[in-house]
């Protein structure tokens, strides 16, 4: 049985990219200094969380995967300190736009893209003006230390994501995420339920589920925006076994045996008693196909 330690980190961004790379390297270095095996960042954090607005401008920020120097920057890290490094970046291909995330395994080698699934459209979440739906499909990554299922921030709300990479096999399913409020007094109630809904992702499938966020207010051009952080890691059974503050940057670890979850998995039968015939509402939008009327 193998022991995989897992790090969670929570910042706070800026406008300088390079100092945000370089804070997020630092968290890197801290987490590999204290064991960890794979280390998670939050979403989208070389930039501040741009999508508060509607501003062509904020397009700049894309790069192509090929050859995008902050990625080559974290192929490098991964190598020297044998971690595996899940990288949010703001992809450009061609002319499409992803909100995009390079799985880059403990040698330093990119195992593949997985683009955002989900793309929400709210005041203060303009992403569907920024991106295009992911077309890679729900994705776990194979990596030196487990299979590692991704899905990113909004994808987190939507219980068929997690039981997807679930029925993919993951090993643990990670969310790097960009969330908060404008309003002060409904951050307390919106992380809550931010983080229950993770926790059932874990519970319903025996997984455990990580979720990186930020920490700060971020100004956009009509106001600003506090980020909540309460980053967490969640166990196979749902149970919150750390997390962090609303404020406070912060590594957050915990050890996995996978091998020994499986065994839990098992026992559970969650799997075995699915009925995949009976879920055709799921196929549609109005739950409408399913002789029900």
């Amino acid at each position: 049985m193998a022991i995989v330690k897992i790090a969670v980190t929570q910042m706070k961004c800026s406008d300088n990219i390079k100092v945000n790379v370089d804070k997020a390297e630092i968290l890197i270095r801290k987490s590999a200094k204290a064991g960890a095996h794979i280390i998670l960042l939050q979403e989208l954090f070389m930039t501040p969380y741009f999508c508060q607005d509607i501003d062509p401008e904020y397009l700049n920020y894309a790069e192509e995967a090929d050859n995008h120097p902050v990625l080559a920057r974290m192929a490098g890290l991964a190598k020297e300190l044998s971690v595996v490094l899940p990288i949010s970046f703001f992809e450009k291909a061609n002319r499409a736009y992803f909100n995009s995330l390079m799985m880059i395994d403990a040698d330093g080698k990119s195992l593949g893209l997985y683009r955002k699934t989900h793309i929400p459209d709210h005041p203060k979440y303009y992403e569907k003006f920024y991106f295009n739906p992911g077309d890679t499909g729900f994705k776990v990554f194979k990596t030196q230390y487990g299979k590692i299922g991704i899905g990113i921030c909004w994808d987190q709300w939507f219980p068929e994501s997690a039981r997807i990479l679930s029925l993919m096999g993951a090993d643990v399913i990670f969310y790097p995420t960009a969330i908060g409020a404008d309003v002060e007094n409904f951050q307390e109630r919106l992380s809550r339920q931010w983080q229950r809904v993770m926790q059932g992702h874990a519970a319903a499938n025996i997984v455990p589920v990580c979720a990186a966020n930020r920490i700060g207010e971020e100004q956009g051009h009509n106001g600003s925006m506090t980020f909540f952080g309460s980053s967490f890691i969640a166990n196979e059974i749902g149970e919150k076994t750390a997390e962090a503050g609303y404020s406070e940057e912060k590594i957050l670890t915990a050890d996995f045996d996978f091998q020994e979850i499986e065994q839990v998995r098992k026992m559970y039968e969650f799997f075995r008693d699915r009925r995949p015939s009976s879920y055709q509402p799921l196929m549609t939008l109005d739950g409408n196909k399913s002789g029900i009327f």
